[in-house]
This record gives C-alpha cells, structure tokens and sequence, in this order.
C-alpha cells in the first residue's frame, strides 16, 4: 500500500473522503440505484436530466458514483463491480455520506432456478445466502459438517418492493460453488440446488449481491440506534479520485456536515433509515442452459434501469429527511 493510513477503523482523508468510494457529503443522493458495471451505470445516467450536469467520480478503487438528477428529483448510480465485500464497503460508506433516509435499488443479473424466460427481470419479496462452510473437508468429503450453510430469509422493503413493477420470485447469493455450478473443484455441491429447493420451495434465482444489501438494511437500527459518541477517524493523506465532471459553484468549500439533524438542524424522529429492494435481470436459465445474447442485454438494461429510476423517484420521501441541497452537487 503506497499511501499511510493512521487508523483503519472508519478511513477517511483530511477533506472527508471515505476510503473505498471516495465520495464525500453532497456527492450522493438519497435515491441510489446501485450496479455492477460501470457500463451499466454509465447506461443509466444517459437518462438523467442534462441540468444540473451529471456528476462522475471514479475511486481508485473500482467504484463508480453518477449523481445527477431525473425528472427533478436528486439520484445517484453507484457501480460496485461483483460480490458481497463490494456492497458491504458501497452500503456503509454511503450511509456514512449521506443525511437523511437511504432508498437503494440493487440493478444486476442473475440465473432463474424456473421456469422464467432469460430477458425477464424479477423482483425478490426476500433474500437468503448460501455460505461455503470452510470447516468442512473440501478435499476428502468426509465431515461431521455440512458442505454449505444457508441462512434464514431476510426481506426486501415492501414498500420499496411494490414500487418496482416487475415480476417477484425469493433468490439466494453467490456464484460457483454455491450456486451448485460444475467446475474442475471437488465443491461436494451435486444436490444444493435440490436442498435449496426443498427448503424453500418458492426459491427462483441466483445472484451474490442482493442478500447483503438486505441485510444491512434490515440490521440498521434506525429508531433504536445508539448515539455515536467517537468520530470516524481521519487518515493524513487523500486518496485521488477520478472526477469528470466538476462539482457545482456551490460545492467548492467544505461539503455539508453528516448527522442525524434533518435541514432545518432538528434531530430526525425516527432517526434516519435505509430502505432497500432489488430488481434483477435474467442472463441466465439453470433449468433450459439458456444464456442471454448480447443483444438482449443492451435491450433489458436499457428499459429496465429507466423503470428503476421511474419506480425511486415516484418514491414519496419527506423533504424534511433528505440531504440538503445547498453545497451538493446536485444544486440548481
């Protein structure tokens, strides 16, 4: 690592950049679609009003952060590249950016364990994970321990959910092993797809990302959360994203403070949340070897990230629990 950090508990750097993203305050929004690719985003932010000019940051990294607005209404689109690490570093870093309530809206892929035709996108009412178990004997296969665990269902936001009008089916995570796909390693998965089957019966796909962005959401504890008493700690150096596009006027000083105090500087009751659903696209049919052309991913991407910015910004959020406008770089 070229770069010193004093404390690795929560990095930031001496202008309040977090570590992994690289975004500050005012630099994301409220309403988050977030992606895998940053062609996928990049596709996405061609919807997004021309004024104020779409802001671009590109982390060292390997995230992606488009803010701009549609329709009027401030949104952000977030790549993240692949896996649950990823959307653990993009769904703690932002809260940690952002004022207010955090709406997210996870746009990836997936493979359908049903009978639904690849070009279709569905919508998880529920998530849960499937977790190679490291304590099991990969190598011989004889273990008092079973080769994978899978978790107990954890749900989407309904409210969130019900705005994205696509068709709804559970899913769990991963990609080979837990997926219950072949590969050169002795992964001692012939039968996962049938015990997941059989454990929940209206189990439709599989992607990795969803279930953990679920679960944070579903683990912040919003009303009940407990004062924050030490300040994230501050690294000496600054990390050197790549911004092409310039902040506003009205962002060049010191972003906007990050607290639990609404705009008007009145603590937030209930304290701020994250609300969070996802929509996913299906490249792929575990039950016909079907796999999506690349001509139908264009098709599918293009339609269904302008539903998903439809389905946020149709959202109703109260303007009292939305990071204020002034210093962002969304400000007109």
């Amino acid at each position: 690592m070229k770069d010193l950090i004093v404390d690795a508990n929560f990095p930031r750097t001496e202008d309040n950049r977090v570590y992994h993203l690289g975004i500050r305050a005012g630099e994301v929004a409220n309403r988050i679609v977030t992606v895998g690719a940053p062609s996928r985003a990049r596709g996405i932010a061609l919807y997004l009003d021309a004024s104020p000019k779409p802001f671009t940051l590109a982390s060292e990294r390997g995230f992606t952060t488009i803010t701009g607005r549609y329709k009027g209404v401030p949104i952000s689109i977030v790549s993240i590249g692949m896996g649950y690490p990823n959307a653990d570093f993009f769904v703690r870093e932002v809260r940690e950016c952002l004022s207010g309530d955090m709406v997210v809206v996870r746009l990836g892929s997936c493979g359908a364990l049903i009978d639904t035709p690849v070009g279709s996108v569905v919508v998880p009412k529920s998530s849960v994970s499937v977790n190679r178990n490291y304590d099991f004997d990969f190598v011989t296969g004889h273990s008092h321990e079973p080769p994978y665990r899978i978790s107990k269902p954890v749900n989407a936001d309904p409210v969130l959910h019900d705005a994205v009008p696509f068709l709804t089916t559970p899913r769990c995570r991963s990609f080979y092993s837990s997926q219950g796909r072949q590969t050169s390693f002795p992964d001692h998965n012939a039968d996962l797809i049938r015990q997941l089957q059989e454990s929940h019966e209206d189990l439709g796909t599989l992607e990795m990302e969803t279930f953990h962005i679920l679960h944070l959401a579903a683990s912040w504890p919003g009303q009940a959360r407990v004062e924050q008493t030490i300040k994230p700690p501050i690294s000496t150096l600054p990390v050197t994203p790549v911004i092409s596009s310039p902040p506003q006027p009205s962002s060049q000083g010191q972003p906007p403070s990050v607290s639990e105090s609404n705009s008007h500087g009145d603590l937030m009751t209930p304290r701020p949340s994250i609300r969070a659903a996802a929509a996913q696209m299906v490249f792929a049919s575990r039950t016909s070897q079907e796999f999506i052309t690349p001509e139908q991913v264009v098709e599918i991407e293009a339609w269904s990230g302008r539903a998903v910015l439809e389905a946020l910004t149709s959202l109703d959020l109260d303007q009292n629990r939305i990071h204020p406008e002034r210093g962002s770089v969304w400000a007109l």
